[in-house]
């Protein structure tokens, strides 16, 4: 059961101080507290866990501080869009919002290799009006000889370069606990200059211990890409293993799923499940086009394959494009074939604005036909 309160409500307040008191001493049940704190309101919610089918729900409705109550049966019991409830949910870090009613892009390097490269990409972002952008610092690899990333040792420059231009989120994979570790000790010996999304890649969906590890910091959000070789529902139970552990700040990722079916793309692309997963949950949802297609294709119109992806996914919704840039893709140090170019940019963000004005265009209509 969740206990929806109502907006603002103080957690100093007498009516709430009952409200705790009251919770506190029903047998058998524990409970969590969960905030979303928004530009204009902050929101609260209780997750009650335990033999709730005993409580009665106008009872538990009239509690104080108590705007309605909710019972659960899906399994996202913090991520799910429950019954009745349509509320649009967002969350802001470091200045910039997320939810799924926005748009938000992440271009930058898949792998980190020099400091002239980053801060060419950092450059060419603030140029072209971005604050977002990914960084790879930790690689993890299929071959175990190949390049798996600079690890530490470049997040001072990454973090003091996106300072320097004004980049507000980052990126950046990670695939050990020590990773949060050494990405909070770079980011206070440089001044706090940015702030890091910490992204779970598509191999460690369901390494269940970093899962719980990174859901239990709340200091980032998370990006968590669906796994290659698992079911929709499967990736949708490790976002709430993030989640069920204190961070619900996940934004769920699409990157194309491991089937020779999606040949001669790098995977087999994925993006009709933008919808689905909005509807199944509250997560704003990123597509990855660069994993998804791997290749810079031309078709036949003379738009690259991961354009006419990237625009699917927009047209389907999508509130965040993670894709890869390089300044000289032929010396990139991994995925070079996929990495679009940096005088693409304005294209590559001109076309992402149109296929965005065609998803609010089919919004507005579906609301003027149902209404």
């Amino acid at each position: 059961m969740i206990l929806i309160l109502t907006p603002d409500t103080d957690q100093q307040s007498s009516h709430y101080l009952r409200l705790m008191d009251h919770l506190n001493n029903l047998p058998s049940i524990e409970h969590r507290i969960h905030q979303e704190k928004g530009t204009q309101q902050t929101l609260t919610e209780i997750y009650l866990i335990g033999d709730t089918h005993t409580l009665n729900l106008d009872e538990m409705s009239s509690l104080p501080c108590v705007e309605r109550a909710v019972r659960i049966s899906e399994e996202y019991r913090v991520l799910g869009r429950h019954k009745d409830d349509t509320r649009p949910t967002s969350f802001e870090y470091n200045g910039i919002t997320f939810g799924q009613n926005n748009l938000n892009i992440f271009a930058g390097l898949c792998a980190v290799n020099t400091p002239e490269h980053v801060e060419a990409m950092m450059k060419v972002l603030q140029e072209n009006g971005q604050q977002c952008t990914r960084m790879g610092a930790y690689k993890p690899r299929t071959n175990p000889y190949s390049f798996q990333g600079f690890g530490k040792e470049c997040l001072p420059y990454v973090f003091e370069l996106a300072g320097q231009y004004d980049i507000k989120v980052v990126a950046m994979e990670i695939t050990h606990e020590s990773h949060i570790d050494e990405i909070n000790e770079a980011l206070e010996q440089t001044g706090n200059p940015t702030g890091v999304m910490l992204q779970i890649g598509t191999r460690n969906t369901q390494n269940f211990e970093l899962l719980k590890i990174v859901g239990r910091q709340q200091r980032h959000p998370v990006l968590l890409k669906r796994g290659f070789g698992i079911t929709l529902e499967e990736s949708l139970n490790a976002a709430e293993y993030l989640a069920s552990e204190g961070n619900s700040k996940v934004i769920f990722g699409l990157r194309g799923m491991k089937t020779n079916m999606g040949d001669p793309h790098r995977n087999f692309v994925d993006f009709a499940h933008v919808p689905v997963v909005k509807r199944l949950t509250r997560m704003p949802v990123c597509i990855d086009p660069s994993h998804s297609v791997g290749s810079r294709d031309l078709a036949p119109d003379n738009i690259l394959d991961v354009m006419h992806v990237t625009a699917q996914g927009i047209i389907a919704g999508a509130n965040m494009v993670l894709v890869d840039f390089h300044p000289e893709p032929k010396v990139a140090l991994v995925d070079g074939p996929q990495a679009l170019t940096l005088k693409e940019l304005p294209y590559f963000l001109e076309d992402i604005r149109i296929a965005r004005d065609a998803y609010e265009q089919r919004v507005a209509l579906a609301k003027k036909h149902f209404n």
